[in-house]
């Protein structure tokens, strides 16, 4: 039977995250890049989809913008750790 949902899977420079339901399928792969080196590598995958999500919506792109709306999907930047105990 097929398990829906989000799964993660983390391998040795590999994280596979698995997205499926009824109507889709898909599966992120996230290695090691330039700007996800200062992360460990158990959150690694972290590190590169808030980095990402960052960069696509600084772009400020109406195309991107349109689908992200599409899809219902927002992402808003939030303070570090560090930064909220300050």
């Amino acid at each position: 039977m097929t398990e829906f949902g989000l799964k993660i899977k983390s391998e040795a420079e590999l994280t596979k995250i698995e997205v499926q339901c009824v109507h889709q399928n898909g599966l992120i792969y996230v290695v090691p890049s330039e700007s996800s080196w200062v992360c460990t590598e158990d959150l690694r995958h972290v590190h590169a989809l808030s980095g990402f999500f960052k960069q696509l919506i600084e772009l400020e792109d109406p195309k991107i913008q349109e689908a992200m709306q599409k899809w219902g999907i927002y992402f808003r930047p939030r303070p570090l750790a560090d930064d909220e105990q300050s």
